[in-house]
């Protein structure tokens, strides 16, 4: 086949002691821990998870990433991340829990100003939390995602989040269970699994430091655009 334009770049994601991952899609999962619930001013009890997505190529190895346009209120939100190696519809808690390749800390960097206005209207998202490196991610350790310990972030090294994965609403098999309802899952998918309370503002200059579990660390600084 006679390709009309140059094909996309594939995008892969490092992993832990070498090798890289391919990447399918981005998932991400609203509101999954009960005071991140309370402090965006929902109901924090257990209701169906709801999801939305980032394109692929936002996603980044950390390091320095540009602070974004059309914002003045860019926050941070720190995730555990999920990489299938399978995939299925309609999956079980026990066979999604299956499909888990690996995992990583990542953070859903998000334009909250474009988030509150699309809420107020109705509208999605998309431009809130699909832009550019809006999703830096640690390198990805192969094996289960861990089910409990401390996930924290730091802003020049002052902590802003701290939470325990063991909070989550949902784990991360019910998760990809309910996700696979949805859509059906594939090796090389990613998935943001919700944050903890204490997600905040971040400045040009400014130094992230994301932490889940015994995960490999993931470092970010707010740089200023080009």
């Amino acid at each position: 086949m006679d390709l009309v334009i140059p094909a996309p770049a594939l995008i892969t994601a490092p992993v832990e002691g070498g090798g890289s991952f391919p990447v399918r899609r981005i998932y991400c999962v609203g509101r999954n821990y009960a005071d991140h619930a309370r402090e965006m001013g929902a109901d924090p009890t257990r209701e169906a998870p709801f999801f939305f997505s980032k394109p692929r190529d936002a996603l980044s190895p950390g390091g320095a990433i540009p602070y974004p346009s059309a914002t003045d209120d860019l926050h941070h939100e720190v995730e555990l991340v999920l990489a299938l190696g399978h995939g299925g519809v309609d999956l079980t808690p026990d066979a999604a829990a299956a499909c888990i390749w690996g995992a990583a800390v990542g953070i859903d960097l998000t334009r909250r100003d474009l988030q509150a206005q699309a809420k107020a209207k109705g509208r999605p998202w998309d431009t809130a939390k699909g832009f550019d490196a809006s999703a830096p991610m640690g390198l990805l350790r192969p094996g289960p995602a861990p089910g409990a310990g401390a996930i924290t972030l730091s802003v020049n090294g002052e902590v802003r989040q701290s939470g325990d994965l063991a909070d989550m609403i949902w784990s991360s098999a019910e998760i990809l269970s309910h996700l696979s309802a949805l859509f059906e899952l594939a090796p090389g998918d990613l998935v943001f699994t919700g944050t903890p309370a204490g997600v905040g503002p971040v400045s040009i200059g400014d130094t992230l430091d994301a932490r889940a579990g015994a995960l490999p660390p993931l470092q970010v600084t707010i740089a200023r655009r080009p």
